[in-house]
């Protein structure tokens, strides 16, 4: 069987490269470039705009070192146009929304597991790889994404949007190894371009940025007021409301009060008509707290899974499975559960059952308290 392995210059894909040429496959390798910092835009909070070599060359002369010593083709692919019309614009209409959309799922859904799987085909390829910490597994005729083995790296939540078909035509050569295995088995192999390379951070195939600064090659800044939500006073002067985060408390510029014990201000609420944000002081708990959401634009791998169903939910990707049930209603899944912080519109509810698969997730559209709608 022919696969094309997503070959990124890091060391996750070149160890899962290996390890599926080591498996029998006939193994091809592609490079892809999604951004294009000149092109876009990209100046303002980038700290490599100004380098002799941008990182995304760096990465492709990795890639190459990985595969020339493997002994594996590489091709190299450019989705540009992909990953603006299909990621990066979404992204800003998000935030102009004055919600918090994640890149890493919509990258995955349209470049990773669209383009890149069309570009495979294309090009004689059965199958796709990449080198994600995650499994797959068959069950009743359906192909589900499920966790991986080493818990602390998995990357389900962020590929919760692909459909089954996407999931049928990927494998995952990570899902049953550590992140210490995998750099043990490049140190065996002496991949040294990759052996003790950093993981990559920031937005998918952008890279780290300042991220105030980032947005401000696409959104202008527009100052505006920082509300007491208990008094209606206002205390302070914001940057812009697309520039924070509900829950934050860092970088909000607010100076204590002579004479008050308690802790910093938090963002509990944000009114991008207006350009309002609203805080509060210390305890959150009221202003956070939901027991309901509405989730859409949903991704059910089953067409025929049942409802209602007890879940684990996943409210964001460092979070911890929250219980929960789920109900389907008019093309929207109605998402119950006990008292939890900081369930917010924009983000991805990912939902997984009581033996580990994927089943649905979706977009966090509406969040209650008690019946009471409070983004």
């Amino acid at each position: 069987m022919k696969v094309m392995l997503g070959l990124s210059g890091g060391v996750d894909s070149a160890v899962a490269a290996y390890l599926l040429k080591k498996e029998g496959y006939d193994v091809v390798c592609c490079f892809m470039r999604n951004w294009d910092a000149m092109a876009n835009g990209d100046y303002l909070g980038n700290p490599t705009v100004n380098d002799d070599q941008c990182p995304q060359e760096k990465d492709y002369q990795d890639a190459q070192k990985v595969a020339a010593k493997l002994g594996l083709p590489l091709f190299r692919v450019d989705f540009i146009k992909e990953y603006w019309d299909h990621v990066f614009s979404f992204f800003i209409e998000e935030y102009e929304h004055g919600r918090t959309p994640n890149p890493d799922i919509l990258c995955n859904k349209y470049i990773k597991f669209d383009a890149f799987l069309n570009f495979a085909k294309k090009n004689g390829c059965d199958m796709i790889a990449m080198g994600h910490y995650a499994s797959r597994e068959e069950k009743d005729g359906h192909f589900y994404l499920k966790k991986c083995a080493d818990t602390n790296k998995d990357q389900t939540y962020f590929l919760s949007q692909i459909n089954e078909e996407q999931i049928r035509s990927c494998l995952f050569p990570l899902g049953n190894i550590s992140k210490v295995e995998v750099r043990r088995i490049a140190h065996e192999l002496d991949l040294d371009s990759v052996m003790d390379k950093k993981d990559s951070t920031g937005v998918c195939f952008i890279g780290e940025r300042n991220f105030r600064e980032f947005l401000k090659n696409y959104i202008p800044a527009q100052s505006g007021n920082i509300i007491d939500i208990d008094t209606g006073k206002i205390i302070g002067t914001h940057r812009g409301v697309y520039y924070y985060t509900i829950g934050q408390h860092k970088g909000l510029g607010i100076g204590g009060i002579s004479g008050e014990t308690a802790t910093g201000w938090f963002i509990v609420k944000k009114d991008a008509k207006k350009n309002i944000l609203y805080v509060t002081r210390g305890d959150t708990q009221q202003y956070l707290m939901s027991n309901k959401c509405v989730v859409t634009k949903l991704n059910i791998i089953n067409p025929n899974e049942k409802f209602p169903q007890e879940v684990g939910a996943k409210f964001r990707y460092r979070q911890p499975d929250h219980p929960a049930v789920i109900n389907l209603e008019n093309d929207k899944i109605i998402c119950t559960y006990d008292y939890y912080k900081a369930v917010t519109p924009g983000q991805e509810a990912v939902f997984y059952n009581k033996d580990g698969l994927l089943i649905a997730s979706g977009t966090i559209d509406e969040v209650y308290r008690d019946d009471k709608r409070i983004d």
